[in-house]
């Protein structure tokens, strides 16, 4: 679910760290340089970068805006490639059957089988296309805040590691702890008792 959606799933971050040079052109530079390949690798399981709101299979930030106002918006874009165990299954089937007429065997070693799966798993990968799922991104520098809109555990983690390597800038997910930590205006000693707080649990008698 994007940002137009009627319903939205959203993770928020504080962005920590500035930049030295101007804002806008260590955006571009960064989405430029970390936008998701135009080519798809037809071995590579998955494949993610930035690619812009408006054309997210075009990844083209010379020809498509990422300003909005007065944030940056773009999009991650992830590709994955899913090969079905049932089709394995077929397929390794229907290969040792026909190892073993042209062998005149009625059993293959472990060995054999791995290496016919592999083979499988090869030609099925290059065969079987990428899966393309897109979240997008909206970001306010001058406030530190960024909304991304998935709480998908595994785009989240893919989302933090490239956004640093894009940026240079560390993207602090907030839950209460965080937020006390980065948002609040707690003096020290404040948020040094809330960080040490632990979960009560309650019994009923």
């Amino acid at each position: 679910m994007g940002l137009i959606s009627s319903t939205h799933s959203m993770s928020r971050y504080h962005i920590e760290g500035e930049f030295e040079a101007t804002v806008m052109d260590e955006v571009r530079k960064g989405l430029i340089e970390n936008a998701i390949p135009k080519i798809e690798n037809e071995y590579e399981e998955l494949s993610a970068g930035w690619t812009p709101y408006e054309s997210p299979y075009n990844p083209d930030f010379e020809k498509f805006s990422f300003i909005f106002g007065t944030y940056f918006l773009f999009s991650l874009r992830i590709d994955k490639k899913s090969i079905p165990a049932k089709l394995v299954q077929k397929q390794m089937a229907l290969a040792i059957d026909k190892k073993k007429e042209e062998t005149g065997r009625e059993f293959l070693s472990k060995n054999e089988k791995a290496e016919i799966k592999e083979l499988i798993l090869d030609v099925l990968m290059h065969k079987i296309p990428s899966i393309p799922n897109i979240y997008d991104v909206l970001w306010s520098y001058e406030d530190k805040n960024l909304f991304l809109f998935t709480t998908q555990k595994a785009a989240n983690e893919l989302f933090e590691t490239i956004f640093l390597n894009s940026f240079n800038l560390k993207p602090i997910r907030l839950f209460p702890y965080t937020i006390v930590e980065t948002k609040s205006n707690f003096s020290a000693q404040q948020k040094d008792r809330v960080l040490s707080l632990s979960p009560l649990k309650y019994v009923k008698g």
